[in-house]
């Protein structure tokens, strides 16, 4: 199909998309295969439209045209058979199998094999592959996700995904443009002429009796009469006369625009995960042809009605609810961030880069801080002298940018000192140092990655005046540009059909644009108002946009016509007293946003009014930094407590919640927002059991985090925070107590095997079961069936076993049960569970209860495990010889032994974000261990009281706060709070005498509270923070009266995702689930003006 063959297909469609005609837009977009609706592919996958879903398909790509689109297929029927299975209907995905996946077989035998067995099962998420499938509307989503990364990537698909900008009603316009030109041509023109049809050439009959006007005297300046139904032909007059293009600034050096443009688009290798598309140097679009005027373009047109907002263009796919103004994540960063940028393919993932020179990777869905690193010099001998000198005085050095190669493969971090340091990322925390250059003499202000004849560059400028090119893999300067009089801001490459060129902006005001050669600069403008600006081009490489500042604190943001230097549009709203320059960002082809005046801004592109604004619930700074993630749908904005706020928008939402159902605060989503996407929970797990914090949650209540991450020793103020705030210490307290059922819900949860004491206990991942372990080596499950998947004490669960009737028990063979230390933990997606009673490791099958291997038999006995948190195959294991193993599970291999303790290892727990191991013993000491090289790094014995005397088989257990940095350790005569690496004790909390010993403690999952069992049966809630005592919950408030029975928790586990929830273990095999009343709400109490009431000291000890 010819270009124009293919630009009239898409007028048509903008006109059946303003006539409402939605049937015949999609059947177009099919038989046409120009334009690839994504949006109406999503709702049909979305609804369970299979076979409309596969028919738009084929309208651009087949099974067989290549691996990507064999994948797209083999997803979505894969799909539609899991389907039926789930819905017990076998017949039909029998039918299934034989028409729609027997295709695949041919390619992959084994996998067909497999599918096939599907219909043996029960339930085939019996299939360990298919463990963590959830509901029909969830696996949609998340298959949605993975089918739109392959559609990217697809080459069938290139140049199909975006639907060229065009301007309201373009068809009307040019039938309008014709008319007009028609009319002026008639031999004898009205004033006020008949347009009664189309199908022929429009021509003014002769006026009887009268003389044709002339065209000179009477110009066409009247309106139509209303012909057939439709509003009057408003005409401004005959066309003008064609202005030639203009060869001056930019125009003048660059080649011109061929007719056809060609995109080019970076395809990877078949698998899960697409690559990138390329970035906006390299997608280009038709530009208007030379010739014709903007009056023409701009004519006014009444033909035919033109109102209908529905997606008639490429701008038009979005609305300013596509913005992302909810607030949903909040990260602390705990230094001043100073720029960001989001993965160009993994969309949660945002480099930040900070005032202390810290660089740190964000998973933002879980909160979870993937990667950090602090300033460092990597080779001080490499660098100039005047920067050696410079480190002399202060080592440390501010970051100016941080940003993602095109790829995602590299970043680079540009310093306010000299040196620009490129690193390579592998996926989760593998990050590795590539390249450190002394790039510039001073500040080095910004950094661009740049393809450059396909070679990957980057650009670097700084305060000498200078713009650089280097390579990206070697490091060599390829290029200096010089001509700069003061200096350089920012860099902003880009290419244009076969031209690569770069502008650069200088404090002065100055914008230049280079070639990449050594003859100087080409274009020399002057921002708007003399202002420090930054340049950005639209997603598509069409439009060019700058933002700046000026000394006087005036902001201006406006779009450029870069063919004429010109500014083409000035937006309205900025603030004329800003702080610092203010930054923006754009978001693909349709909105602009900046940080300004304590909020965000958003323009449509193609308005120079405020569309909207947010303050993003308050807390950000003057001019707070933004930015979009490639798809728009998240905005990262910095806030002035060293934090950042995540906004998204529906799809933002739902993209959240189908990677990973963690830790999102949707209470606060605006309604219309939550309409448009599934709501995420809020979702984190607690246990100490395991030894470990696995997940996190909500951080929307008050607390101060963020100390010193990766063993940073450096005393800053803004970098590390105090642990326990002070005006929160000296506040007192009045103590709840809850002695009677009636003040909380409990519930004993129903068990029909024998009643064992209960020696491990914990919720799984997801919240809706719980799992518990008895001094027999048994396992008991129980899962909720509630609305909303989570366990409540509300309503009682089941007590859960497979078909099969087998029960999950550990191997117990030549063993004292009496002198074991039962251990378990379960895998991070709750299919897998590790557990041994003082016997052999066994690894069971959580659905089938199934064991499926054993491992590691005593002598010594295991006492504790832990995951290691970046690789489920691996796990340490503590051991009753005082030793740790690393072990292997995948290679049944102990990788390393760590030595240190002096008695049997009974608490363990990883820091992701220290990348360290705490441990703790029956010697009451606790030890960290660096993970990269498993060296001890420091150790402490716990405090014991004077007068109390500690059980030598007394254990100790440790658990990470939700920070990552802060230490919960529990044992029988105290809790304490550790700061790692170094241990230094914060606070600790010490149980009357009269009331025993403490059994077991965790965090609450949101980290505030924590939850503590005593010997005398009762539950005592402390605050995290100062360990201050705020509620006592007694054995009468859940227990029936019994006097002649001793009962009493000897385990505690918190609920991963409700922070007011706990269930305990008891010596008589019970398991309880309590949670406070709904008219309190929480187990908090108030604290007391003026320090009256009862003190925590005088209720529970000293802290």
């Amino acid at each position: 199909m010819s270009s124009l063959s293919r630009e009239l297909v898409c007028l048509i469609l903008q006109f059946l998309d303003e006539e409402k005609f939605k049937e015949t837009v999609h059947r177009l977009e099919k038989e046409s295969g120009f334009y690839f609706n994504m949006r109406y592919f999503e709702d049909c996958v979305t609804n369970g439209e299979w076979d409309e879903v596969e028919k738009y398909l084929s309208g651009f790509t087949k099974i067989d045209d290549n691996r990507y689109s064999m994948k797209i297929f083999f997803e979505i029927r894969k799909q539609k058979y899991l389907e039926a299975l789930d819905r017990h209907d076998h017949a039909k995905a029998v039918d299934i199998l034989v028409k729609d996946l027997k295709e695949f077989s041919t390619f992959n035998e084994g996998l067909f094999k497999e599918i096939t067995l599907l219909l043996t099962l029960g339930n085939f998420r019996e299939n360990e592959q298919l463990s963590k499938y959830g509901d029909t509307k969830s696996a949609r989503a998340i298959m949605l996700v993975e089918l739109k990364k392959l559609i990217e990537a697809n080459p069938l698909f290139r140049d199909k995904l975006q639907f060229p900008t065009l301007k309201n009603s373009r068809l009307r316009t040019l039938i309008n443009q014709s008319l007009n030109w028609q009319h002026q041509l008639c031999k004898n023109p009205r004033p006020n002429p008949d347009i009664k049809t189309l199908f022929v050439d429009h021509t003014c009959g002769i006026p009887n009796g009268a003389h044709a006007p002339s065209l000179v005297t009477n110009p066409l300046m009247g309106s139509i009469p209303k012909v057939g139904g439709f509003p009057p032909l408003g005409v401004n007059g005959p066309f003008q006369p064609a202005q030639a293009p203009l060869t001056t600034s930019l125009a003048g050096w660059m080649a011109n625009p061929s007719s056809v443009p060609h995109q080019t688009v970076s395809v990877g290798p078949i698998g899960l995960t697409a690559s990138s598309n390329a970035d906006s140097e390299h997608v280009l679009k038709r530009s208007r042809p030379f010739g014709m005027s903007d009056e023409v373009n701009n004519m006014p047109v009444n033909i035919l009605p033109v109102m209908y907002p529905g997606q008639s263009h490429a701008h038009s796919l979005y609305s300013s609810d596509d913005l992302p103004k909810a607030v949903v994540v909040n990260l602390n960063q705990g230094s001043a961030v100073k720029s960001m940028d989001f993965h160009p393919v993994q969309l949660i993932l945002l480099l930040v880069g900070t005032n202390i020179g810290d660089i740190t990777i964000w998973e933002v869905g879980g909160r979870e801080r993937l990667v950090y690193r602090n300033f460092k010099v990597w080779d001080i001998g490499a660098c100039s002298r005047t920067f050696q000198a410079s480190l002399a005085n202060e080592y440390t050095a501010s970051v100016n940018r941080v940003i993602w190669s095109p790829d995602g493969a590299l970043f680079g971090v540009a310093y306010s000192k000299h040196i620009v340091q490129i690193y390579s990322y592998h996926g989760g925390v593998d990050l590795r140092n590539h390249l450190e250059i002394d790039a510039h003499v001073g500040n080095v202000s910004d950094l661009a990655f740049s393809h450059r004849n396909r070679q990957l560059c980057f650009i670097t400028c700084g305060e000498d005046k200078t713009i650089k090119v280097w390579d990206a893999l070697t490091g060599n300067k390829l290029y200096t540009f010089e001509g700069h009089e003061a200096p350089v801001y920012s860099v902003c490459p880009h290419r244009k059909e076969n031209i690569q060129f770069v502008f650069s902006t200088a404090i002065d005001g100055k914008i230049k644009a280079w070639l990449y050669d050594n003859m100087g600069s080409r274009v020399d403008y002057d921002a708007p108002g003399q202002s420090c600006t930054t340049m950005a081009y639209s997603a598509d490489g069409t439009r060019l946009f700058s933002c700046g500042t000026n000394k006087e604190g005036e902001s201006y943001l406006v779009e450029w016509n870069e063919s004429e230097g010109a500014i083409k549009r000035v937006y309205n709203g900025l603030g004329k007293r800003s702080v610092g320059v203010v930054q923006f960002d754009t978001m693909k082809n349709r909105f602009l946003a900046t940080g300004d005046e304590f909020q965000v801004k958003f323009w449509d592109m193609d308005n120079v009014n405020i569309l909207t604004t947010t303050d993003a619930e308050g807390g950000l700074p003057a001019s707070p930094c933004v930015r979009f993630n490639r798809e728009g749908i998240l905005l990262a904005v910095s806030t002035s407590d060293n934090g950042i706020k995540i906004l998204a928008n529906a799809d933002g939402v739902r993209l959240l919640r189908s990677i990973d159902n963690r830790a999102v605060d949707t209470s606060r989503v605006a309604p219309a927002t939550i309409a448009k996407g599934p709501v995420i929970s809020t979702f984190g797990a607690s246990t100490s059991t395991a030894g470990t914090s696995i997940g996190v949650a909500d951080r929307s209540a008050l607390m101060t985090v963020m100390a010193g991450l990766n063993g940073d020793s450096r005393s800053l103020p803004d970098a590390k925070p105090n642990h326990t705030d002070e005006s929160e210490k000296s506040k007192s307290w009045k103590l709840t107590e809850f002695n009677k059922p009636s003040q909380l819900h409990s519930l004993r949860l129903p068990d029909c095997l024998l009643p064992v004491r209960i020696i491990r206990l914990t919720y799984t991942n997801l919240g809706g079961a719980i799992l518990a372990l008895a001094s027999n080596a048994v396992h008991k499950l129980w899962k909720w069936q509630t609305s909303d998947g989570k366990a409540t004490s509300s309503v009682p669960p089941q007590l859960w076993q497979p078909s099969s009737g087998i029960l999950m028990t550990n191997d117990i063979s030549e063993i004292n049960l009496e002198d074991a230390i039962p251990c378990f933990a379960l895998s991070k997606n709750d299919s897998y569970l590790m557990s041994a009673s003082g016997g052999k490791f066994s690894l069971f099958n959580m659905i089938t209860f199934k064991r499926m291997t054993t491992f590691m038999p005593p002598p010594p006995a295991t006492t504790c495990v832990a995951f290691h948190p970046h690789d489920n195959n691996v796990v340490a294991i503590g051991i009753d010889d005082s030793s740790i193993h690393i072990y292997n599970v995948r290679v049944d291999e102990v990788k390393s032994k760590l030595k240190g303790h002096q008695n049997k290892v009974t608490g363990l727990a990883f820091s992701k974000d220290l990348n360290v191991l705490v441990s703790s013993g029956a010697d009451a000491q606790l030890c960290v261990w660096r993970m990269d090289g498993w060296e001890k790094h420091s150790s402490k014995f716990l405090p014991i009281p004077p007068g109390r005397v500690s059980s030598p088989l007394a254990q100790t257990r440790v658990q990470f706060h939700q920070d990552q940095i802060h230490v919960l350790a529990v044992h029988e005569t105290l809790i304490a709070i550790y700061e790692a690496p170094k241990l230094e004790c914060v606070e600790q909390w010490f149980p009357p005498e009269s009331c025993g010993s403490v059994t077991d403690a965790t965090y609450s999952c949101d980290s505030q509270l924590i939850y503590a069992s005593v010997e005398d049966g009762s539950v005592c809630v402390l605050t995290s923070t100062t360990l201050q005592l705020r509620s006592r919950i007694s054995p009468a408030a859940y227990l029936p009266s019994n006097p002649s029975a001793r009962v009493y928790p000897v385990v505690i586990a918190a609920h991963p995702s409700k922070p007011n929830q706990f269930a305990i273990g008891l010596t008589d095999g019970g398991v309880h689930v309590i949670e406070p009343q709904e008219s309190e709400g929480n187990w908090s109490a108030t604290p007391l003006e003026n320090g009256v009431g009862r003190s925590i000291n005088s209720a529970a000890g000293s802290g």
